[in-house]
């Protein structure tokens, strides 16, 4: 075998002399991103491919070292202190706007996306509307100031110096390059999880289908943009946020099989009632003519509500179904238990406003409330029941007189 030095080894050599003046650790990740793309174009070059090759299709190593330069935010060579000694220190509120904007709306969107699919319901996805214009300011403010300001930030920093101390590290470097290996997978899963999460939504709910090229432009992003992301770290805006959506999501499809086993054997034995459809918490629900029924009100023969009924079937076993109740820290439903116990308070969700009126015209807090009894009246038909009438024994044919 050749001691010869390949191409690609040559030309990283001198990108690697052109970055001399950032930390080893930086110059390592920026090789490790851009090596194997120089290995696939040595490949297509064929074998016994020259530096000059290279340089034909990608420029002079010092040029394309400028350009990983600028789109990972580093300063350009010498540029830092005399940057120091002419300029004031820029502001970093904006840059801190954008990047904790970014963590916001990814949190917002992970907890969205387990929402949704614990709920099944299309109804999660209204928050985007508070997401939405953290979002687009961030991205403004992005666009507008450029990357450099926001890696410059303090906690930036930190956060890659010690990445970096991690890479250093045996047992840890080892699972963070283990990591980086996994990353074009990701992407690709990324990409069907989302398509997936459209699909099986909208065969719950119709209406999603407007909400299905919304997630296939996601998963395309997915796919052009995480490749990208190293070489361009604005593209985090877009990387991020995904996959926030789909860990959410992920989760979210986690617990409900969790929760459907654990169900599924406690209802397993041989007493047990199996209605024909599940709530959007996996649990059993009762339907009546193809509809769900969420809660059963009985009245006397007098048209009295019974305050206190226990359901059975025609076998002695209990229907029963989920009881919920109002979750005052949220606004939200919770899950209180299982049992046949009859009628159950109605839940309904509204918004008070700072005076704690319910659905007032200033509401804006998600609120909760129980109300108990019975919302309407029933008249029960009076059933007639016709008089039961005697018919007289048959008589016998009188004898004939004999003689």
């Amino acid at each position: 075998m050749s001691d010869k030095p390949t191409a690609v080894r040559v030309y990283l050599a001198r990108v690697r002399t052109a970055l001399a003046d950032l930390p080893a650790s930086e110059i390592e990740e920026i090789l490790e991103d851009v090596r194997p793309h120089l290995a696939e174009l040595e490949a297509e070059l064929g074998e016994g491919a020259r530096v000059e090759a290279l340089i034909e299709r990608l420029g002079s190593p010092e040029s394309y070292a400028a350009e990983l330069r600028a789109s990972g935010g580093y300063p350009a060579p010498g540029e830092g202190g005399t940057q120091v000694l002419v300029t004031a220190a820029p502001s970093l509120v904006k840059p801190r706007i954008a990047l904790w904007g970014l963590v916001f709306c990814s949190l917002g969107l992970a907890l969205l996306a387990f929402g949704a699919t614990v709920s099944r319901s299309l109804d999660a996805f209204s928050g985007l509307l508070l997401f939405a214009p953290v979002f687009f300011v961030s991205l403004a403010l992005l666009l507008r100031g450029g990357i450099e300001p926001v890696l410059a930030l303090p906690e930036v920093r930190w956060l890659r110096a010690a990445v970096a101390k991690g890479r250093e590290q045996e047992d840890a470097g080892k699972f963070l390059r283990y990591a980086g290996s996994l990353k074009p997978a990701w992407w690709v899963v990324c990409a069907v999880v989302l398509v997936a999460f459209g699909l099986l939504l909208m065969l719950r709910h119709r209406s999603a289908v407007l909400l299905l090229p919304l997630l296939i432009l996601a998963a395309v992003g997915a796919l052009w943009a995480g490749p990208r992301v190293r070489t361009d770290r604005r593209l985090l805006w877009m990387a991020v946020p995904i996959s926030a959506f789909v860990i959410g999501g992920a989760l979210g499809g986690f617990g409900i099989a969790i929760d459907l086993f654990a169900h599924g054997s406690s209802y397993s034995g041989p007493t047990s009632y199996s209605p024909s459809s599940v709530d959007h918490y996996g649990n059993d629900q009762l339907t009546y003519g193809g509809r769900d029924v969420e809660n059963v009100y009985a009245f006397d023969a007098e048209g009295k509500p019974l305050t206190e009924v226990y359901l059975y079937d025609e076998e002695g076993r209990p229907l029963t179904v989920t009881r919920y109740a109002c979750e005052p820290a949220t606004g939200g439903t919770r899950k209180l238990g299982e049992d046949n116990r009859f009628p159950r308070p109605k839940i309904e969700q509204g918004l008070t406003d700072d005076q704690g009126n319910y659905n007032g015209y200033n509401g804006h807090r998600g609120a909760c409330r129980e109300l108990a009894g019975v919302p309407f009246s029933a008249a029960i038909p009076k059933v007639t029941v016709p008089a039961a009438t005697t018919t007289p024994p048959p008589t016998s044919p009188t004898p004939m007189p004999t003689r």
